[in-house]
């Protein structure tokens, strides 16, 4: 294969920000001795640092662990664990490890990391980036500061899946679901359901972090009750604010909000039940629903309409003329249903959650619209946890899912439309991509920007076509906290979920 663009070039910015080395001032932390109170939505379904369990689990991976890359707060990857990373021009990546310890003060060796790649990626791994690592067909540790990483065929985009919170590294030998990590906290005790607490690790790999002496985590599912704990003192930072209360904390002089776009509500099809397995099925369900009335009743207007893939606006890949290639349009739908075979509808159960009003909200306005063009879909409102194992299991027909992509490059959206891709409640169950699939590895194998751009156009035209997820909303994502907490940081577009990497930098003020 030719590359045409210099692999240097192409990592002048990602690479520079990896070798950036962590200073800060010691004893900042005695200075700024208090520990926060994080009102999370949800209390972790699990523990295993590999597999994708939602986003509360995955700020309680970002307190323990740390993955060999990272993001910085303004959204740049950056290194964690590995102090630089770098890709020759054979393809293959070399990270050179920093001086960091785990949790129970042992050195993290080249061993570790490269035994980590191995387990994540067996056949019965549950790890989320599964697929991805079994491209990885050659680890290398010549010391035990370096990791050589061969793939099968070139890969622009792997710095990125080790950047993911879920792929942080663990030690050799300990179970996926090890709270024993290399993170700025350790985990001290659980009340299974209600709390978890965190303190500070000592022996932490950047120098005068973190400032907080621990981390108080309380489980708040109820979205109002998160909000009254806030306004009453009882937490100083909350996750998933809820639509309706961002305008009276904006208001709120104790209080401060900080909301960003970029996460996206979509719909998912099990394709292993008809009448979904059929792309007319699909694209005419996308076709049916107004988005405008999803923005106003689950996001009090605080979001926009998402027609296409969830590529943003500002992006370099965002193209202009399949913006709205799923746009409103009933009688569209109902043509596609009828040439489909359904000219009358059918009945569906569509899943959702009650547990978050945004979920629950987007299923109603869904479930109106599709009524109007025959499709009689019955809610399914589970709690969390249970919704999570039903969308793994395919225990549904379609379903009402929200997140965000991986990273803010096309590649990140993999997870939600490869299906070649161990199943995963995040994306449609039992559906093959085939085209897709090959357009987004050859992306992946592709440095050259323009030539970039031109696969993912066409992996967008054959994805409309397709129709394996559908897009419904942008929505503005919100942590809201006291006045006096500074150093969190929401991160950029798509990165909002990987915000509480930022808690090592937090300071109660």
């Amino acid at each position: 294969m030719t590359m045409r663009l210099n692999r240097r070039s192409f990592l002048a910015t990602s690479a520079a920000a990896g070798a950036l080395a962590f200073v800060g001032p010691k004893g900042l932390r005695a200075e700024t001795n208090g520990t926060l109170r994080f009102g999370l939505s949800a209390y972790p379904p699990s523990f295993d640092a590999w597999a994708s369990s939602g986003s509360a689990a995955g700020t309680v991976k970002l307190l323990m662990h740390r993955g060999l890359l990272g993001f910085a707060p303004d959204g740049t990857m950056r290194g964690e664990l590995a102090e630089s990373f770098a890709v020759d021009d054979a393809g293959t990546w070399t990270f050179k490890l920093r001086d960091a310890r785990w949790h129970d003060g042992s050195p993290v060796t080249a061993e570790d990391i490269a035994w980590n790649v191995a387990e994540a990626a067996k056949p019965d791994s549950t790890a989320f980036f599964r697929g991805e690592l079994q491209s990885i067909v050659k680890v290398e540790t010549p010391d035990d500061k370096t990791v050589l990483m061969t793939t099968d065929k070139p890969s622009a985009v792997l710095p990125g899946w080790f950047a993911h919170f879920n792929m942080p590294m663990i030690k050799k030998g300990e179970a996926p679901d090890t709270t024993m990590g290399a993170g700025p906290f350790k985990l001290d005790k659980t009340d299974r359901g209600v709390s978890l607490s965190l303190s500070a690790f000592d022996g932490y790999y950047k120098e005068g972090l973190p400032k907080l002496a621990g981390v108080e985590v309380i489980v708040y599912a109820d979205e109002n009750l998160r909000v009254a704990a806030l306004d009453a003192g009882d937490v100083d930072l909350i996750e998933y604010v809820p639509w309706q209360a961002m305008e009276q904390i904006e208001a709120n002089e104790r209080l401060k909000l900080d909301a960003v776009d970029g996460p996206f509500m979509y719909l998912t099809f099990n394709a292993e039940r008809p009448p979904f397995d059929d792309p007319r099925v699909r694209r005419a369900v996308a076709h049916a629903i107004k988005r405008e009335d999803i923005v106003a009743a689950a996001f009090y207007g605080r979001g926009s309409a998402l027609e296409h893939l969830p590529l943003a606006q500002g992006s370099d890949y965002y193209n202009e003329d399949l913006a709205n290639g799923w746009a409103y349009d009933p009688d569209k739908a109902m043509a596609l249903l009828a040439e489909a075979g359904h000219p009358n509808g059918f009945d569906c159960t569509m899943l959702a959650t009650a547990q978050y009003g945004m979920h629950q909200s987007t299923a109603e306005v869904c479930q109106a619209y599709l009524s109007m063009v025959g499709i009689n879909a019955k809610l399914d409102l589970p709690e969390w946890a249970t919704r999570v194992q039903k969308g793994n299991q395919g225990q549904y027909d379609l379903a009402v899912m929200g997140t965000t992509a991986s990273n803010n490059d096309p590649d990140g959206m993999t997870q939600l439309i490869d299906g070649a891709l161990p199943a995963s409640f995040v994306r449609s169950y039992g559906l093959k991509t085939p085209e897709i699939t090959e357009l987004l590895a050859k992306g992946r194998q592709t440095f050259d920007a323009a030539e970039r751009k031109t696969i993912y156009h066409q992996m967008e035209e054959k994805a409309l076509e397709t129709t394996p997820i559908a897009g419904l909303a942008w929505r503005s994502q919100g942590f809201a906290m006291k006045a006096g907490v500074s150093g969190f940081t929401n991160m950029p577009g798509q990165l909002c979920f990987y915000s509480p990497e930022t808690l090592e930098e937090t300071v109660l003020g």
